[in-house]
């Protein structure tokens, strides 16, 4: 009704949609500030896009800080655009910018993360940081508005928009309804509120408009023993006897899964409709021990540090040029095995964001050194989160190297579509006889091959373990077969 009255009483008044976003200033009625000495005079001008909300109680129109910007510019919302095949939604990890920052063209927003990899999101506009809908932690679905930007030339770049592949929701997301309906906070009051578990939206705010301030969340967290006090980690609870005490070491606490984690959870529910079939040997890796301490003495980089993995990738390969039914992908659908022409052999790794399983591509023609150079630079990829969707996806076969970390037997799950995954134990010194009845030290690496028993049987599995190795026991022979 009150919209309905300001439409007759000022009939050149617009509403404010996405089609309006470069319309001229307009007049709306008098503000009266109840606070001054004198209320105003006469009416003022506003442009479209800075009104935010119209307050019928104290008849007086305001904007949001972070749209305080150059009135000549229009606003364009930049959504979330598909990151790979088969992704619907992305965690926010980081924000680079903060709202009322100036940007340019292919500036760095932020840092997401799908189930495949982490991707930086850049502006295709220049202007400023009007809103920032999000915090990181938060999933976001395909589609919904990262950030709201302040362009110049708004009219074209709404035709670039337009143009785009890139979905965009008009009047924003889900997300950002939250934010205005719930609490008002900043994104990092928002994020330390979720680190400290709280609900940002059951705490009262003392900020202006009710807006919830980090002073207000700190002390809400000690109130409700969320925080640890530096003297003693028990807290007396708000409201009940003052000699009953909760120790917040206890209580229980809700982990999300985000990432890779929660790609985990897919595939390996997947891998649990499969048939898995293991076979199980042991390896003396006499030969490999004394081949990666040859390499060292002699190495002349410094920036290579050499290791048994690289070996047992190589020989690995030349074992599957033998084999290549291990080396192949089992289409359920149709019914159909199909062999892959390149050793793209994939090394799962332990990180602190999750287990994630990058691939060599095409072991076949590299050299062990080559290999070790590819390996490293897979490795300090995921050490810190920017594995590329190419470095994830297209693996053959998979090595899960648990003996980097402890235990000399382990039964792995398939990396569907893939048809076989090696798990490798640690090696270690164990006695063994010789064929005239001697004890010697042995080192001795345990080895468990898991695979799809739809497309593998034993014997072929067995065979291919035999050929594997023998060229991990005598690796002169690798040098009849090295490109």
């Amino acid at each position: 009704m009150i919209a309905r009255r300001i439409w007759r009483s000022h009939r050149f008044l617009r509403p404010f949609s996405s089609s309006s976003v470069c319309a001229p200033p307009f007049r709306v009625p008098e503000f009266h500030s109840q606070s001054s000495s004198s209320p105003a005079s006469r009416p003022f001008l506003v442009h479209p896009l800075t009104l935010m909300k119209w307050c019928g109680g104290s008849r007086s129109w305001y904007s949001n800080e972070a749209m305080a910007i150059d009135s000549n510019a229009g606003l364009i919302d930049v959504p979330l655009a598909q990151t790979g095949e088969g992704i619907a939604e992305c965690e926010l990890l980081k924000w680079f910018v903060k709202e009322g920052d100036p940007i340019e063209e292919f500036q760095p927003l932020c840092e997401v993360q799908s189930d495949k990899a982490t991707i930086e999101i850049t502006s295709r506009f220049k202007g400023k940081v009007a809103l920032i809908s999000h915090s990181p932690g938060d999933i976001i679905k395909v589609g919904e508005t990262l950030v709201r930007l302040a362009v110049e030339d708004a009219q074209d770049a709404l035709l670039v928009t337009a143009d785009s592949p890139e979905i965009v929701i008009p009047g924003g997301s889900k997300q950002k309804t939250d934010n205005v309906v719930g609490s008002l906070s900043t994104p990092a009051v928002r994020n330390l509120a979720k680190d400290l578990g709280i609900d940002i939206n059951v705490i009262t705010g003392t900020g202006k408009d009710g807006r919830v301030l980090k002073e207000d969340v700190l002390r809400f967290g000690d109130q409700k023993g969320f925080l640890t006090d530096s003297v003693s980690s028990e807290h007396t609870i708000v409201g009940g006897d003052s000699g009953s005490t909760i120790a917040s070491n206890f209580e229980d606490k809700t982990v999300p899964l985000r990432g890779f984690n929660r790609a985990m959870v897919k595939t390996m529910t997947m891998a649990t409709s499969v048939p898995h079939f293991h076979f199980v040997e042991e390896i003396n890796c006499d030969a490999l021990v004394e081949l990666k301490q040859f390499f060292k003495e002699n190495n002349t980089d410094s920036t290579i540090k050499h290791a048994f993995l690289p070996t047992l990738i190589k020989s690995l390969s030349m074992a599957l040029a033998k084999y290549p039914l291990v080396n192949s992908c089992f289409n359920a659908e149709s019914l159909e095995i199909i062999l892959k022409g390149s050793h793209n052999i994939g090394v799962a790794m332990a990180t602190e964001h999750g287990l994630v399983v990058p691939n060599i591509k095409n072991v076949q023609s590299l050299s062990l050194l080559e290999i070790t150079k590819e390996l490293s630079r897979l490795q300090h990829l995921a050490t810190n989160n920017k594995l590329n969707p190419e470095d994830i996806t297209g693996g053959t076969v998979t090595l899960s190297n648990i003996g980097a970390i402890g235990g000399k037997f382990g039964s792995p799950l398939l990396n569907l579509p893939e048809v076989a995954i090696i798990a490798l134990g640690r090696i270690e010194k164990v006695p063994k006889f010789s064929e005239e009845g001697t004890v010697y030290p042995a080192s001795i690496m345990m080895v468990n091959i898991a695979a799809d028993h739809r497309v593998l049987d034993g014997a072929t599995v067995a065979r291919f373990c035999c050929q594997w190795k023998e060229y991990i026991e005598k690796p002169e022979l690798l040098m009849l077969q090295l490109r």
